[in-house]
């Protein structure tokens, strides 16, 4: 019989598709490297190709390139598939990064005909660096103010024909004339489970771990359709394979290793539930205020509405009225609990 483990909670939630310390050397040697080895989002993929082969066929960079969608999508990983497909060096940064326009001026001023530059997290761009941004990618060219005052004068430096691709999180938050100047935008949804499961057997192939295919499915299922919570929890399926039996994953092994993890069949861990039972049990179902919610179970309003919140109302086990949070017939279906009004369990 499992173990219960001790659940420090300061830890990182497991489920969480944020990215943790110590994904990325994880995710890094599991990676694609072609849109051939990419799993999922096949009609992005198809346009990428049309995109990819044209700019090659002209012997020009690709048009700038915006990608959003919730976390843990892979994102950063297509970004730099596109530049493996395209045969072009890739510079990584990010929006908070980028503090002062001598740090933009920097990057850019190092860039080479044909490469790439990656900026992660772009909706976090201050408006003055996004308002240099806007000629070097429409123009190609960078001003810099020298001097200042009535002396102050503007000198424009050439740059080399490159390619910016940005991600986010929060399309909405980027600017109208910032999202303008991209001239291909693709949104990455959530994944099909077949999907997932072929990016689990993947990993399992790359790091030579033997999985049954019901094993392979349990993990999936548990995902949230996120590739990154598919490889994290793949990760601590694997350890405890590792420490309990002989290195293989199997349906026994993986059940029990979800139960230490306290993460149920449909990828809900303790807090997802406990905020559904606060809500049936103590509030009766609800309404009940976000305020009011968050006291209740000791957990931050934010951490509700942003990490939570999300994922409970795409199940249909959570709805939001004007008055609060309700709880609908398929989270007390999940909890096993009666809803009000029933003699029954639903």
């Amino acid at each position: 019989m499992a173990t219960k483990i001790n659940i420090d909670e300061t830890e990182e939630r497991l489920i969480s598709p944020i990215e943790h310390q110590g994904d990325e050397a994880f995710d890094s040697s599991l990676r694609p490297k072609t849109l051939k080895e990419y799993v999922g989002q096949e009609k992005i993929k198809a346009n990428l190709e049309i995109t990819i082969a044209a700019a090659k066929k002209r012997g020009e960079p690709i048009e700038h390139i915006l990608l959003y969608g919730a976390p843990g999508l892979g994102k950063t990983t297509l970004a730099h598939v596109i530049a493996n497909e395209i045969g072009a060096n890739i510079k990584v940064t990010s929006g908070p990064a980028i503090e002062k326009a001598g740090d933009l001026a920097a990057i850019l001023t190092n860039l080479e005909e044909g490469d790439i530059l990656f900026i992660d997290e772009i909706h976090r761009l201050r408006k003055t660096i996004e308002e240099i941004l806007y000629p070097a990618m429409e123009d190609f060219s960078l001003d810099i103010i020298m001097g200042k005052g009535p002396s102050a004068r503007t000198l424009r430096l050439d740059l080399p024909r490159f390619t910016i691709i940005g991600a986010t999180t929060l399309a909405s938050l980027l600017s109208a004339p910032l999202r303008d100047r991209f001239g291909i935008t693709h949104h990455l949804g959530f994944y099909e489970i077949v999907d997932i499961e072929k990016i689990i057997m993947r990993s399992a192939r790359i790091l030579k771990v033997e999985i049954e295919a019901e094993a392979k499915t349990a993990i999936a299922a548990r995902s949230r359709r996120t590739p990154r919570i598919a490889n994290r929890l793949f990760k601590r399926v694997r350890d405890y394979c590792e420490v309990k039996g002989d290195g293989k994953i199997t349906l026994k092994s993986c059940l029990e290793a979800f139960k230490m993890l306290e993460i149920d069949e449909l990828g809900l861990d303790l807090i997802d539930r406990r905020i559904l039972e606060t809500i049936a049990v103590k509030f009766k179902g609800g309404p009940v205020g976000l305020n009011t919610l968050a006291a209740a179970t000791g957990e931050e309003m934010d951490t509700i509405e942003n990490m939570y919140e999300p994922y409970l109302m795409r199940l249909g086990f959570l709805d939001r009225s004007p008055r609060g949070r309700v709880i609908t017939h398929l989270g007390y279906e999940h909890l096993g609990l009666k809803m009000p009004g029933t003699d029954k369990l639903i």
